[in-house]
C-alpha cells in the first residue's frame, strides 16, 4: 500500500517549486506527476496523420517522491502518512493527529 496516491492534495518540500500545492494525477514508480508543479517545456513536432499540431507545449513533469509530503487540511502543513488498522482494515493515518487520510 503506498502512501501518496493519485488525487490527494500534496504540497511540495524542496525544489523550485517549494510550497506550492497540487493534486496528484499520476504515479511514475518513485515519482509524482503534480497538476501545475513542475511545469517544463517541450517541443512538439507535426504530425498531420495524427492531427496533432507542432509548436512548444507546456506540460507537467514528474516530480520526485521525496521532494513531496501529503497535505494536512486540520493543521494546514505538510505530514507524513502512516498505517493504522482500524476496526481490522489497514488505513492511513496522518502521523500528527493520527486521523485517517479520506481516500
Amino acid at each position: 500500500m503506498k502512501k501518496i496516491k493519485k488525487n490527494d492534495q500534496v504540497i511540495v518540500i524542496a525544489g523550485r517549486d517549494k510550497g506550492k500545492q497540487g493534486e496528484v494525477t499520476a504515479v511514475v514508480g518513485t515519482r509524482y506527476v503534480v497538476s501545475g508543479i513542475n511545469m517544463i517545456k517541450k517541443h512538439r513536432k507535426p504530425n498531420p496523420q495524427r492531427g496533432i499540431e507542432g509548436g512548444i507545449v507546456e506540460q507537467e513533469a514528474p516530480i520526485q517522491a521525496s521532494n513531496v509530503a501529503i497535505y494536512n487540511p486540520d493543521s494546514g502543513k505538510a505530514d507524513r502518512v502512516g498505517f493504522e488498522f482500524i476496526e481490522g482494515e489497514k488505513v492511513r493515518v496522518y502521523k500528527s493527529s493520527r486521523k485517517p487520510v479520506e481516500d
